[in-house]
C-alpha cells in the first residue's frame, strides 16, 4: 500500500494528487437538445479525453472516472449496450495517445459482469499501457462502493478463516489492502457534474476526507476552464482532517 502523505503535506497541496469525478448529466444534456440519450454519452467521451489531457498537464497523478456503476446495469438494455460499446471503442481508439502521453490505464469494478469480448478488449488496452509512468487514468466500470466493500469483507473473511489474517490486527491500512484501489492514494478532490448533491455509491471508503466540488454543468459541457476552476477552488480549501484550523495553519509553517 502506498503510504499516505502527512497532514501537513496534504493540507499544503496546491494540485490534488488524485481527482475523482462523477460524470453525470449525459442523458439530461441530450434530452435538453431533443436528442437520444446515447448522443449525450457520445459527446461525453470527448469530455473524457479533454479532461484527461487537462489533468495530466496540471500535474494530477491519478484521475478516477465513474464510467458505469453496478446500478447502471438496471438501465434499459439498449442504453447499456450503447454504453458498453462506447466505453470499449473509445478506450481502444485512445490507447495509442495514452501510450504517447505516458498515461497508464487501470480499471476497477466487477468486470466479470461485462460481456466477455468487451472485457477482453478492455484488458488488452490496460496491458498495453501498463508500463506508462505518468498520469494513471482509472475507470470505475461496473463499480459501486458497496460491491467493493462487500468483496473486501469476503476476501478478509477468507484470509481469517485460512489463518492468513489475524482479526485482532485488522486496521484501516489492512482494509485498504483489500480494496479495488489498493496502492492508490485516496482522492483529494471529488468533482460531480450535473448538480446533484450526492456521492452515488462511489468510493465511499476512499472519499472520507475528500474535498467535494459540485457544478451544475452537465458532463458533455464540462470544459478545461471548468476543471481548472475546480482545482482553483480546491487550492483555497483548508483541509483539516479533524484538526482545528489553527493546528493546520501552525503545522504548515
Amino acid at each position: 500500500m502506498e503510504s499516505r502523505a502527512s497532514h501537513k503535506t496534504e493540507a499544503s497541496l496546491s494540485v490534488p494528487r488524485h481527482v475523482a469525478i462523477i460524470m453525470d448529466g449525459n442523458g439530461r444534456w441530450a434530452q435538453a437538445r431533443g436528442l437520444e440519450r446515447s448522443a449525450g454519452h457520445v459527446r461525453g467521451v470527448d469530455t473524457v479525453r479533454l479532461i484527461t489531457e487537462c489533468a495530466s498537464e496540471a500535474g494530477v497523478e491519478y484521475l478516477t472516472l465513474y464510467a458505469f456503476s453496478t446500478e447502471n446495469w438496471n438501465r434499459p438494455q439498449a442504453e447499456v449496450d450503447t454504453l458498453m460499446h462506447l466505453i470499449v471503442m473509445a478506450i481502444e481508439r485512445e490507447t495509442p495517445d495514452l501510450i504517447k502521453n505516458n498515461v497508464r490505464l487501470k480499471v476497477i469494478g466487477d468486470t466479470e459482469r461485462m460481456p466477455a469480448e468487451a472485457r477482453e478488449r478492455l484488458m488488452r488496452c490496460v496491458d498495453e499501457t501498463s508500463h506508462d509512468t505518468g498520469l494513471t487514468l482509472v475507470l470505475a466500470l461496473s463499480y459501486s462502493a458497496r460491491w467493493e466493500l462487500t468483496r473486501a469483507m469476503r476476501l478478509m473473511g477468507s484470509d481469517v478463516e485460512s489463518g492468513k489474517l489475524d482479526p485482532e490486527g485488522i486496521t484501516d491500512a489492512t482494509v485498504e489492502k483489500y480494496l479495488a484501489t489498493t496502492g492508490m492514494p485516496d482522492p483529494d478532490l471529488l468533482i460531480r457534474t450535473g448538480g446533484d448533491m450526492r456521492v452515488s455509491n462511489f468510493l465511499l471508503w476512499q472519499i472520507a476526507y475528500s474535498e467535494i466540488y459540485v457544478t451544475q454543468k452537465y458532463w458533455p459541457d464540462f470544459s478545461k476552464d471548468d476543471f481548472m476552476d475546480a482545482l482553483a477552488d480546491f487550492k483555497r480549501r483548508q483541509r483539516r482532517f479533524g484538526l482545528t484550523g489553527e493546528q493546520v495553519s501552525s503545522s504548515d509553517k
